[in-house]
This record gives C-alpha cells, sequence and structure tokens, in this order.
C-alpha cells in the first residue's frame, strides 16, 4: 500500500472541484480515481474534503452522521480500515465503531480477538502458555471519545485521529505501532448525544444564545449520567458499549473527556485519591504508567499544562464506563482536556487564573503551568491526538507485557479467593421480591461473572440453602468486580488536619448493591467443602443475537426491555421462580413488595380497567381484566397474586404529570426511564404548562424529581437561553401549585426538591441540615437505615426497616402546626450509615427521612432520599410508585386511620379473615 503523495492530493482536489453535481459523493470520486491512479495506491481521504470544513476549526462541529459518512469513505479506500456495527442507540442510530491496523492483522482479527479472550479468561492457561499467547498476539486498544456530548473536542479528535494514523501508516512510528497494534476506534461513544450538541450549537452560531448549554439532556434519558451506568446496564448504551468489550476484551481503555481543572491543560491518571478498593494492583500500575507516558509525548510535543492527580478526579465509585473495566483486569482510565464552550474560542489572561496557580509555579505533577493565550476547539483536538497517540505507542512497545499482565491479573485474583474470604456469594431464589435477585444477578453476567446453581440442598455455615440457590464462586478472574459491587464500602476520611475540610467523592461514596436492590447475599467465610463444589451447576442459557428486534420483550420478568441482558448467555439462564396465582374469582390482588406489581398496574391503566386497593391489607386489585390476561401478568412478571371475588372499595385513579424543567435534569431523566420501563402513564409538562395553571382539572398527582430550588422557581436566567426556555415557576408558576394541592392534588417532590416545595408553599417542616456546613453534616452519596411507617399508603409494602440512598438529601424536622405523617425516620441514636459515609449523624437522630404533609384539602409526599437514583435503588421505587398513586379515594380513606409520628413505632393492625372479606 503507499499512502497518496502531492501530486496525488491535488489530482484528488481537482476532481473533486470539477464534479459539482450534488449527487456525486466523496465515494464516487474514489472509484473514479481507480482509473487515474496507479494500481496499488490508495488514496486516503481527508476528512476536511470530505465533510467541508476544518475538523477542530472555530465555530465547527461535525455531527455524528457527518462523522459516519467519512469514516465510510476511509473503510472504502484502506484495506486498514474497517466498520463493525455495534448496535442501536436509544433514538435508534445506528451505531458503528472502526478496526485500524495493518491488512495483515485485520485478515487474521478473529485470531487475535480467541488469544485475547483466552488472556483475559486465563484459569486454564499455564504461565508458559500464557507467556506464548502474549508474545503472538496483538495489543487491542480502545479509544473514544464523545461519551459526554457537550464535551465536543473527543468526537471531532477521533475523525483527524483516524486520518493521521491511517494517511501516515507508512512512516516508521506508525508502521511499528500497527504491527502490534489493533484499534477500536468509536467515532462517538454518544452518537444521540453528538447530534444532539453539535447541531443545537450550529443553530445558534452567530447569535446571542452561541454558547447556551441544550435545554435537554444530550441522552435520551439521563444525559451525563451515561458514565455512572456500567455496572448496572440499566441504558442500552451501557449494554453496547459492555457486550462490545466482553467481545474484544481489549488490552486498553482510553475514554476522552473534558474539562481539565483550570488553568491546566490535560489532566491524565494517576487518579486522585482515593480509588477503588477492589482496583488490581497490577493494572492501577499500568494505568499509572500509562498516564506518565502520555504526559511525557504532550512535552515532547510542546504541548504544555498536563497535570495528575489532584483533589478532583479520584477512581472509587465503579459505575463510570471508563473505570469499571479496571476490575475486569483492562488498564481503563478517563482523561479530562480543558475546554471553553463548543466550538468557540476565548482567550485567558493570567487575572483569570486562580490565585494558587497564578505565580506559574512548576509543581511535580504539573512540571509545565500553562501560561494563558487563546484556547480554541482545534487546541483541545491537538491535545486529545497527541495523548491518543502515545497510548498506541505505548502499547506497540510494551505489547507482550500488557498482554502477559491481563493473564497475571487475572489469574492472582483466581488465586486470591481460593485462599481468603469471601470464597463465594449465596442467593437464595426465594426472597421478597423474587425477582430482585434475578434483576442484580443477570447484571453481574452481563459484565462477566460467572454464577452457578445448587443441585441439592445444601447446609453451610449456619445456613440452609435450597436447591437452585445462586452461587457467585469468587476464584474467578473478574472476582474483584463481584466483591466491589457486593461488599459494604467505608469511603476514607482523608483531611489534611483535623478539623480541615473533607476531600469530598467525586461521585457515590457508597453504592453496596444488595442493600439497594434489597438482595439478600451471604458471603461465605470459608472455603466451600466439595460437597458444595460438587452440587454447583454453572449457569448457561441460550444466548440471542445481538440485532435482535428490540421491540420484541424477550425476558419480560426483567424491566429492561427488548433483548435485555439476555444477548449474555449466563445473563440468559437466570431466571426467577415462576410467578403463582391462588384462589378464585374476578379480581386479581398484588402486593406491592414486588416490584412488578407496579407493571401490572402500568398495563391496567393503559388499558383502562378498574384499579383498587385494600388499605388494610396494602394491596392493590385489577378488575374487569380476562382470566388470560391476569395469567399472563402472572407469568410475564413472575408475581405471586391471588384471585378473590371482591373488590376494594377504595379506587385507584391518578393521572400523573411530570414536571421536566429546560435545565435538563438527570434525576428527573431517571424518572422518566423508570416511569416509561414500568408502563407507568404519565404528562411531561414544562414551566408554562403549569403557569397556564387548570392543574387540577388535568392533573391528580404532580411529581419533581431532585432540583435545586433556585433551578425551579428561575430557570435559565433571561439572556442565557433562547426566550422559550428562560425561566422558572417563581411567582405564577409558585400560585398554580399551591391552588393545585389546596384544591386536592398531591405534589410529590425528590430529595433536592423538597425545600422547594417547604420554602414555597410555606410548610411546617425544617431542613434540619440545610444551614450546616460540610464539616459539620455530609453523607456524599451514601446508603442509610430508616424505619417505616409501612401502614402508610407511600410506605406500602416496605419492610419495617429499609435502606435508602441520599446524595445531598435534606433531613426533616416537623414543626408546630405539622399535619399528616412520618413515612420513615432515622434512628433516635447512633449512626445511620450501611455504606459509604456521613459526618453528622446527630443532626438526624430520630429526624424524618419522607413525610406525607396534608396541606389544606391536598397532601404534599416529601422523600428526603432519591427512591429511583440512577436504576440502583430498587428496594424504594415501590414508594415512589406508591405515591404517584396516592391521590382521591386512597387519601381520604388513610385520612381516617391511627396515623404515626416521628417518635412512635408503627402500629400494625392483625386483620382476619372475615375481616379481609369485608374489607375487599
Amino acid at each position: 500500500m503507499k499512502s497518496f503523495d502531492k501530486s496525488i492530493l491535488s489530482k484528488y482536489k481537482k476532481l473533486k472541484a470539477a464534479f459539482t453535481h450534488p449527487v456525486l459523493t466523496s465515494i464516487s470520486i474514489l472509484f473514479i480515481l481507480v482509473f487515474i491512479l496507479p494500481s496499488n495506491a490508495q488514496v486516503i481521504p481527508n476528512p476536511n474534503e470530505v465533510i467541508g470544513f476544518e475538523i477542530g476549526s472555530d465555530f465547527h462541529l461535525a455531527t455524528y452522521e457527518q462523522s459516519i459518512n467519512y469514516f465510510k469513505t476511509l473503510d472504502a479506500a484502506s484495506d486498514m480500515v474497517e466498520m463493525r456495527y455495534a448496535g442501536k442507540t436509544s433514538e435508534g442510530r445506528e451505531w458503528q465503531y472502526v478496526l485500524i491496523s495493518t491488512p495483515e492483522n485485520l485478515q487474521k482479527i478473529e485470531h487475535y480477538k480467541s488469544i485475547s479472550q483466552q488472556l483475559a479468561h486465563p484459569e486454564n492457561l499455564t504461565r508458559e502458555m500464557a507467556k506464548t499467547l502474549a508474545k503472538e498476539g496483538k495489543a487491542i486498544v480502545d479509544i473514544s471519545g464523545g461519551l459526554h456530548a457537550s464535551e465536543v473536542a473527543g468526537a471531532q479528535h477521533i475523525i483527524t485521529l483516524a486520518y493521521e494514523l491511517v494517511s501516515n501508516a507508512k512512516t516508521e512510528k506508525y508502521e511499528a505501532i500497527f504491527e502490534d497494534v489493533i484499534l477500536i476506534l468509536w467515532p462517538s461513544l454518544n452518537p444521540d448525544g453528538q447530534d444532539i450538541i453539535a447541531n443545537w450549537y450550529l443553530s445558534n452560531v452567530g447569535t446571542p444564545y452561541e454558547t447556551a448549554p441544550t435545554p435537554w439532556l444530550y441522552q435520551k434519558y439521563v444525559g451525563h449520567d451515561n458514565n455512572r451506568d456500567a455496572y448496572m446496564l440499566n441504558q442500552l448504551e451501557s449494554r453496547v458499549v459492555g457486550s462490545t468489550w466482553r467481545e474484544w476484551e481489549p488490552n486498553i481503555i482510553h475514554v476522552h473527556h473534558q474539562s481539565s481543572p483550570f488553568p491546566t491543560r490535560i489532566w491524565l491518571p494517576p487518579f486522585a485519591e482515593p480509588i477503588a478498593p477492589q482496583t488490581p494492583p497490577l493494572v492501577a500500575r499500568e494505568v499509572n504508567m500509562i498516564g506518565m507516558a502520555m504526559a511525557q509525548e504532550l512535552e515532547t510535543e510542546g504541548l504544555p499544562g498536563a497535570v495528575h492527580m489532584g483533589k478532583g478526579f479520584d477512581a472509587w465509585y465503579p459505575g463510570y464506563i471508563d473505570y469499571m473495566p479496571v476490575m475486569q483486569n483492562i488498564p481503563s482510565f478517563w482523561t479530562e482536556t480543558s475546554l471553553y464552550k463548543f466550538a468557540t474560542p476565548h482567550f485567558y489572561t493570567i487575572r483569570d487564573f486562580p490565585k494558587e496557580r497564578a505565580d506559574l509555579r512548576i509543581e511535580s505533577l504539573y512540571s509545565s503551568p500553562w501560561k494563558g493565550g487563546w484556547w480554541r476547539l482545534g487546541d483541545a483536538v491537538q491535545y486529545m491526538q497527541t495523548a491518543s497517540i502515545a497510548v498506541l505507542d505505548y502499547a506497540a512497545k510494551y505489547k507482550e507485557t500488557l498482554l502477559f499482565n491481563k493473564y497475571q491479573a487475572g489469574i492472582t485474583t483466581i488465586k486470591k479467593y481460593r485462599q481468603e474470604p469471601p470464597y463465594a456469594y449465596f442467593i437464595k431464589q426465594k426472597q421478597r421480591d423474587p425477582v430482585r435477585p434475578v434483576e442484580f444477578l443477570k447484571r453481574l453476567a452481563f459484565n462477566g461473572i460467572r454464577i452457578s446453581q445448587l443441585d441439592t440442598e445444601i447446609a453451610f455455615e449456619g445456613n440452609t440453602y435450597p436447591k437452585g440457590t445462586w452461587v457467585i464462586p469468587m476464584d474467578q478472574e473478574f472476582g474483584e468486580l463481584a466483591r466491589q459491587l457486593i461488599d459494604i464500602q467505608e469511603y476514607p476520611d482523608l483531611r489534611e488536619s483535623e478539623d480541615g475540610p473533607l476531600e469530598q467523592p467525586y461521585d457515590a461514596a457508597g453504592w453496596t448493591l444488595p442493600y439497594q436492590m434489597e438482595v439478600e447475599v451471604v458471603a461465605a467465610m470459608s472455603p466451600l467443602p466439595e460437597i458444595i463444589s460438587s452440587s454447583l451447576v454453572p449457569v448457561k442459557g441460550i444466548a440471542i443475537e445481538e440485532n435482535v428486534n428490540t421491540n420484541i420483550d424477550l425476558s419480560k420478568a426483567d424491566f429492561i426491555g427488548g433483548a435485555g441482558f439476555d444477548t449474555n448467555e449466563v445473563a440468559a439462564g437466570i431466571v426467577p421462580l415462576p410467578g403463582t396465582l391462588k384462589g378464585s374469582g374476578g379480581t386479581l390482588v398484588i402486593d406491592p413488595k414486588e416490584n412488578n406489581s407496579f407493571r401490572i398496574i402500568g398495563d391496567a391503566m393503559n388499558q383502562n380497567l378498574a384499579i383498587g386497593y385494600n388499605p388494610k391489607k396494602q394491596t392493590y386489585a385489577i378488575s374487569n381484566a380476562s382470566r388470560s390476561q391476569m395469567q399472563k401478568w402472572v407469568k410475564d412478571y413472575a408475581v405471586n397474586a391471588r384471585l378473590t371475588s371482591s373488590r376494594p372499595r377504595t379506587k385507584v385513579q391518578s393521572k400523573i404529570a411530570v414536571y421536566d424543567p429546560w435545565t435538563a435534569s438527570m434525576d428527573m431523566g431517571w424518572t422518566r426511564w423508570l416511569l416509561d420501563n414500568f408502563n407507568i402513564p404519565y404528562v411531561i409538562i414544562r414551566n408554562a404548562d403549569i403557569n397556564n395553571g387548570n392543574l387540577n382539572d388535568r392533573f391528580d398527582v404532580i411529581l419533581m424529581a431532585s432540583e435545586r430550588p433556585g433551578i425551579i422557581e428561575n430557570g435559565f436566567q433571561k439572556g442565557m437561553a433562547p426566550p422559550q426556555y428562560a425561566g422558572g415557576l417563581k411567582g405564577l408558576g409558585v400560585r398554580n401549585i399551591d391552588t393545585f394541592v389546596s384544591s386536592g392534588g398531591t405534589l410529590v417532590c425528590l430529595n433536592k426538591s423538597t425545600d422547594f416545595a417547604i420554602n414555597e408553599l410555606h410548610l411546617p417542616i425544617e431542613n434540619n441540615v440545610q444551614h450546616l456546613t460540610k464539616n459539620q453534616f455530609f453523607t456524599g452519596g451514601s446508603i442509610l437505615e430508616v424505619t417505616n411507617n409501612n401502614q402508610h399508603p407511600v410506605m406500602a409494602g416496605m419492610p419495617e426497616k429499609s435502606s435508602v440512598f441520599v446524595f445531598g438529601s435534606p433531613v426533616f424536622k416537623t414543626l408546630d402546626g405539622f399535619e399528616g405523617e412520618v413515612l420513615s425516620k432515622y434512628q433516635e441514636k447512633g449512626s445511620p450509615l450501611l455504606s459509604g459515609y456521613l459526618v453528622g449523624e446527630e443532626y438526624m437522630n430520630n429526624k424524618a427521612a419522607a413525610v406525607d404533609v396534608r396541606y389544606k384539602n391536598g397532601h404534599v409526599v416529601l422523600f428526603g432520599f432519591q427512591p429511583q437514583w440512577r436504576g440502583q435503588s430498587m428496594g424504594t421505587f415501590r414508594a415512589l410508585f406508591n405515591a404517584l398513586l396516592y391521590t382521591n379515594d386512597i387519601t381520604k380513606d388513610h385520612e381516617s386511620l391511627e396515623k404515626w409520628n416521628s417518635t412512635e413505632e408503627p402500629k400494625i393492625e392483625e386483620e382476619s379473615e372475615a375481616e379481609e372479606k369485608n374489607s375487599n
């Protein structure tokens, strides 16, 4: 192969200029060039020519479609490039990635993929075999950008990187790289977001709103949180990327982000403290070395301003898509290049610098301070491209070490858990909600963790485990990931002095999945005896193809639709106990303790079927459904239900409105995602809908997700965004909310939005921690224990004590004049902390975590926690669903019952069979 010279490029440009017909594409020109170029020449198309502007230039952004069109052109032109289909995005876009290597490597691509798989799953390999494979194999490097779509340089640099590598493939440097490297290049790790951001920015260039933020999320549901979903895999994109990585098992994963802590120009590993406790040491060392290699290359190229560690980017939370693979023995990391706003340039002077960096002092991990000046999109692209090439160069130079270390990290984990606890985890099939452990285990399996089941009943360490109990043996290569998700987190108290400020976690401090999902998991603290080992049968189902019709839900019991997790054969084999249907009659009775009961309620609401509620038994009932429909619900959703011939007198009628501010709320996005997956009907309302009034004529309940009061009240400041997106609910909107609740409506507020309701409706409630400093009170995204008033309809189905996820959450104190009920409260003494970090427990003792406030003729339900946090807190989903149904007859019937206040234990009423019959 010959890369093009200047004469060929000249012919290409002249030919393109000569053909001005709009139908003629760059690919057409390439085919024409076949007849004027030597038979062994390959014209490598310049992206600036194909897309129509210089990539990285001011005020220009390539859309995903333009990027893909370029890569198709590049694929057609070069035998070093091969495009692969990854899957579909949430908005239905075709998602592709690109392989780049020598033609010889691409011809043997399946062979090198097989080597990567063998080294990633090394139990049957000897050290000598691994050495041989490491020598023979190629380093597979995965590079991407655009995950956070507003960080625009990442996806733009992918285009220029590909052109640089392929057009100069015959230079000494790149020949050496691609002899030993196979590059997986994602044109964007968020195609939907790239188009959303590019189209928004380009529509505003040259207007007063050129740098205005988008008034919607840059992913269908979760926006920026697409980098917080790695282990839960709730979003379709997370599953597409995860399955691709399990297919290839890369040796390095590098995800580009923006922005570096000002005024530094690029942040690189090593990470800030602390890092995840189960990080394999060998992999952590490799990440650190690669970070230093990138910094060295940047200095070589005369690009100052690289920095490491600091106090910002820690790697504690394993939900990052670009860090969790470390626990799958892959050196995986992100970098943060400086960003101004989209593709608009900006000039900085030393007066813009913070005091601690204004002296331009050389530091150990910031050895070439940036001195200010213009910063453009093109500069960010240059920094990113240099860092990417440095990663490829490192992979080529240390190819054998990288490949062998993947084997070594896996073997080390296997040996570790054969010598120390936990040796395994046991999860019984029959639990309070038998679908919950399925949701938990399918996610682990999809991430490459092997799971077995007992083929007979076993007694071990004081517990009896029935046949069918799931077992996670820990002597497996991804064992550290399983432990990281199951164990309790103890975030370290990092302070420079005893009275100094806490070094806060970059994200969550605690996430223990058994707590969040309300799943009982028991750790084996002694080695498994032979009787157990011989009883373990590996779980294995029939995996379906990735491109299966995603409109068909193939595993209805888990609430992830379409192909879901069943493209993985282990996940496909994890199924719940069958649902049960007992009794007789035409009314289906379902229990809110099982999450899938609310999927049945959602279906019934959409079909306009009669729904009732039994306030004494705290069950819901569906009437007027056919027998076949009821049987199908029980089978599909694996719920335990019963039939009765009576109907509850309390009717459930709820027209739900979900307030979605123009400030693009991620928490609201997660809320919409949850409601959509449970088929709960709702209407999105914006500022204008509330300001227009007449809310009671249209809705029974209004839900506000977690958002700061100032955002709800003021929204975008006038002039910050186009007029139709500016403003909030202050004034007229607040008055209409007041009228809605006063006239019998229910307002449900989550977490931070509770302060809005307390302040604007003047509720007799106080946020007990609102004015405390972080040294006095801090939770940092943690799991706490509460006691529940589980006789209240909002807490129906909740256990007496449960785990809740808090993140900058309020703590409620009831004041004189309070009417209503405390829904859940913290303990009287001691710490409620279960996992994560907590300072200031004394401000929580005997205070409320959730309340139902009677306000004139209506109700305000305040959750001082996040019942739907990132789709993880499945143990509290039911509280949110119950709250959305807490209207009309339910509120009236409950008001006549005896109440539970913040200092009394809930009174549990026993009900005889006769009373039950009368209450139906």
